[in-house]
């Protein structure tokens, strides 16, 4: 599949956005050639399939699915049995109204269903033609190299795309467990959090006091410290020098790591969107790379 360098986050679709305000984003993100959207058939608890829904009506009203790839999941709803898996494609397939999706993620691997099971089931939609693509997001690696492993020895649909969380302040367990995976099976990589729920952006501060009533601002506060300082030092450098947002290096550093073909980032306006853009065609020098990388460690 030939996609955008940013996949957009369908998350805030029908949440933070609403259908107008959504309608704009997709039209704004589509018109910088944005072709990858990511969705989940839970987006946004309690609301659920909101997202999809949104997506499917703005499609239908542009008539421009064919031109799109759409990744959506399954599995954090009901988990990643074959009957669950069977179950939610349609519902997914009738809000996004389309006859197939073109990534199908495994969204949450609790780890209570054999692997087998789970691969055979996504097969078995790839030959029923509801799936192009089989991908996982949140496992662990011992268990997505034996989910390649059992596709590969048994002539399965396999996944093809990894989508987990991974950014400038969230290192560690990908580059720990996923990526020797990701480059020996040659994974496709979309990382989400890219903006570390935000605090890539620069505006949570130490000293301030946030309510972190809020999933988002809860998860962004943790990085606030000193290490969270120091990257935010570094990647305001670097935009300043590339006359860029801070969301924009942020996106760039991703990019030009091994196998990431495009960070997911959601935009809750057109304002957003526009700043995360230049971080698509933006290539950083080795020296910047080590910079943030140094910063990051």
């Amino acid at each position: 599949m030939d996609v955008f360098g940013l996949c957009l986050g369908g998350n805030v679709f029908g949440w933070s956005a609403d259908r107008d305000t959504s309608f704009a984003v997709l039209d704004a993100y589509v018109e910088a050639g944005g072709n990858f959207i990511d969705t989940a058939d839970t987006y946004m608890r309690p609301n659920m399939g909101a997202s999809e829904t949104i997506i499917g009506e703005w499609m239908a009203a542009r008539g421009n699915r064919d031109q799109l790839v759409i990744a959506t999941k399954v599995g954090s709803e009901g988990g990643l049995s074959a009957a669950n898996i069977a179950a939610r494609i349609d519902g997914s397939l009738q809000r996004l109204q389309t006859d197939h999706v073109d990534l199908y993620y495994a969204h949450k691997d609790d780890g209570s269903v054999p692997v087998e099971e789970t691969v055979r089931a996504f097969d078995e939609l790839v030959r029923a033609g509801k799936v192009r693509v089989p991908a996982m997001s949140n496992t662990t690696g011992e268990r997505l190299r034996a989910s390649l492993e059992f596709a590969r020895a048994e002539g399965l649909a396999a996944y093809e795309w990894l989508q987990p969380e991974y950014n400038l302040v969230e290192r560690e367990r990908y580059e720990r467990e996923f990526a020797p995976v990701v480059a020996e099976y040659g994974l496709k990589v979309a990382p989400y959090y890219a903006l570390a729920s935000g605090f890539l952006t620069g505006k949570y501060k130490p000293g301030v006091e946030y309510d972190r009533s809020t999933f988002r601002v809860d998860r962004a506060v943790r990085y606030v410290g000193e290490r969270g300082s120091r990257v935010l030092e570094a990647v305001r450098a670097v935009a300043d020098e590339h006359g860029v947002a801070m969301t924009a290096i942020a996106i760039a550093w991703l990019r030009a790591k091994p196998g990431i073909v495009a960070p997911i980032a959601s935009a809750r306006t057109v304002e957003q969107l526009e700043a995360l853009l230049p971080g698509v065609s933006l290539q950083l020098t080795p020296e910047q790379i080590t910079r943030l990388d140094e910063a990051s460690a």
